[in-house]
Formats: structure tokens, C-alpha cells, sequence
């Protein structure tokens, strides 16, 4: 089973080996969606408790990246860079991780 929570934060990039606008400096307020894979417990029928995840993605993820410049994170900060670096930043904390979609 697999379920998904959306979060969101605010932050400026620009792509700089891209030739176009979005080589200029610009912000977005960016979805992610975490998805999540397991077999809901006997117990109490989750798979992880949302609050649980709701706390980590906000300390390894929101809290570093909401209001930032992420170049100074990211090298080369895409969609598909921004979704690596918030797979490494939760797989290790949340190891039934089974997609980041920004």
C-alpha cells in the first residue's frame, strides 16, 4: 500500500546552465509529495504515523529549504535535483520512502 502527503515551502533558485528565464533569479512556492510504501500494522492499521512524518520532513526538509536561496544548497537546483536531495534527506529517517515528487 502506498500512501502520499503533500507539503510546501517558498524559496528563490535560478538554473544556471540554462539558457533561457529561468536562468534569472526567480522564487516558487514548491510542492512535494512524499510517498510512502509498507503494509498497515495489525495494530493500529498505519502504515507510519502522519505526525511522525509531518515532524521529520519538516526538520530534514521544510525548515532547510523554505525561505532559502537553494543554489546555496543545490549546485544545480532543477526539480529533478531538488527531488534527489530530498530523497537523501529522508531515506535514512524514513527508510519506506518510495517516491519524492516536486
Amino acid at each position: 500500500m502506498e500512501l502520499t502527503k503533500i507539503f510546501e515551502f517558498s524559496a528563490a533558485h535560478r538554473l544556471p546552465d540554462y539558457k533561457g528565464q529561468c536562468n534569472n533569479l526567480h522564487g516558487h512556492t514548491w510542492k512535494v509529495e512524499i510517498t510512502i510504501e509498507g503494509k498497515p500494522s495489525p495494530k493500529n492499521g498505519m502504515i507510519f504515523d502522519f505526525s511522525i512524518l509531518k515532524a521529520i520532513v519538516q526538520e530534514y526538509v521544510i525548515l532547510r529549504l523554505d525561505h532559502t536561496y537553494l543554489n546555496y544548497l543545490i549546485k544545480n537546483p532543477t526539480a529533478e535535483n531538488i527531488a534527489v536531495w530530498i530523497w537523501a534527506a529522508l531515506k535514512q529517517k524514513i527508510p519506506i520512502v518510495r517516491e519524492v515528487c516536486v
